[in-house]
Formats: structure tokens, sequence, C-alpha cells
């Protein structure tokens, strides 16, 4: 399995740097998990639109799925006989962003499929297994196993116990951590530390952690070192173009 970093931002992107995203390869399959603001230029940089095999949405917010609107639309309009890309979704979450677009103009590039938390399906090559997290809107972290690799994915998520269960072993947690160590009022229960990430996947024996998601303008560093106060293992931060082999 292969993670290539497309974005690592909450909130807003940059001129620097996209949102929240990530493209998944394994066995010849190519899963887009997230696609926030400003991740698909990134993306085609890398490869074709009609390439990619399937999308995860772990929620509505338009940080991890605005830039699935260009996607389809690269898709739909380059060639309209082209096969619709399975989208999995919270049922609801991409309502809104569908229908930005001129009536039927996207509708035949996409066939949506609602995540059901607590509930196991294949995809791909993938057994994906899921968890519902606490976020201010449906929030769905998922746990995509592979033939030889486990990568686990919270998408944003305050604190819960089936953190540790989501992050188990896993060769890769990739977690949201919007701030180092304190989170404000407004965000507990909703958002997530590098702090408590460190935390929990060290008690889940998690083999590498990727922190994603920081709020922009934080110090990666910094994140870092809240991490590894708690977590022995590999830290890294998601930055744009980072690759990381998963797997044994």
């Amino acid at each position: 399995m292969r993670i290539t970093v497309l974005g690592g931002l909450g909130a807003w992107p940059t001129a620097e740097q996209s949102c929240s995203g990530f493209l998944v390869e394994h066995a010849g399959f190519r899963l887009l998990v997230d696609p926030g603001y400003a991740t698909v230029q990134p993306l085609l940089a890398r490869i074709p639109a009609a390439q990619v095999d399937a999308v995860y949405v772990s929620h509505g917010h338009p940080d991890h799925c605005a830039d699935l609107q260009p996607l389809l639309r690269a898709r739909v309009l380059a060639d309209r006989a082209g096969p619709p890309l399975p989208v999995y979704a919270p049922a609801g979450a991409l309502d809104r962003l569908l229908a930005v677009d001129e009536p039927g103009l996207v509708d035949g590039a996409y066939r949506l499929a609602a995540l059901v938390p607590g509930e196991a399906f294949d995809l791909g090559p993938f057994r994906v297994d899921t968890w519902s997290l606490p976020h201010w809107v449906p929030n769905v972290g998922a746990r995509f196993t592979g033939r030889d690799a486990v990568l686990a994915y919270t998408g944003d998520t305050g604190s819960s116990p089936d953190l540790v269960e989501l992050a188990r072993d896993a060769d890769l947690l990739i977690a949201e951590a919007t701030y180092p160590v304190e989170i404000p009022d407004r965000h507990v229960d909703n958002l997530s530390s590098a702090a408590e990430v460190g935390r929990y996947a060290a008690e889940a024996g998690a083999r590498r952690v990727l922190l994603t998601h920081l709020w922009p303008g934080t110090d990666p560093a910094e994140a870092v070192a809240a991490a590894r106060r708690g977590y022995a293992g590999p830290v890294d931060v998601a930055v744009p173009g980072l690759v990381l082999p998963v797997g044994r």
C-alpha cells in the first residue's frame, strides 16, 4: 500500500498547501480519501481524473470534500460515456455540494453509497471497517485493510474510546490533530490535539502516525513533539507530496 499526501491543513487552504486529502494506492486500485479544498490539482498532477477508482469522504465539511465537485467535472466533461465514480460518504453529507452545479451536469459521473457506521464492506482490494466518531456533523472513521497492510483514518473527531480500536495495530494511523496540545473550549469534544493522538496511538499499538488537519499557521515541529510525548513510534506531519509506503 502507498499513501500520497495531497494536503494536510484543516479549515482552509493556504498559498502553500491544500486541505486534507490522500491518494491511497493498493493492488492497482486508487482510492481518494477526503478531497478537501485545493486537493484536485495535486491529484491531477499525479493521475488523470478517470484513473480514480473510488472516493471515501469521512464527513461533509468542505475542507474534506469540496474538491469532489471539480473532480466530477473533470471526469464527465472529458468523457460523458465514462463509468460513474463510486463515492462513499455519510448519508446526506454531500447533498449541498452536489447541488451547486447546473442541474444534471454531473449526475452520471458518480454513484453514491451511504456509509453506515459500524458496518464493514468491501471496497476494491480493501475491507473497510467503520466507526461513528464525535464531530459537529456525522463523521465516519475508517480502517482500510489490504492484503498486507492496515491504514486507519479518523476524519475529524473529538475524544472517543473507539479511536483505540480504530487504530489497533494499524501500520499507519492518519489522525486529525488540529491543535498541538490545548484545544479551545469552542472545539473541545469535536476536534483533537496531537498530544491526544500520541496517547491513543500508543495504547492501540499503531506502528506509525501521520498527523493531519493542522490549523493553518501551526508549527509542524510543535505538533510532532506533542505527539511524541506519549508515543515512541515514527511521527510525521501531512505535507503535500509526502509518499509513505505502508505494510510489511
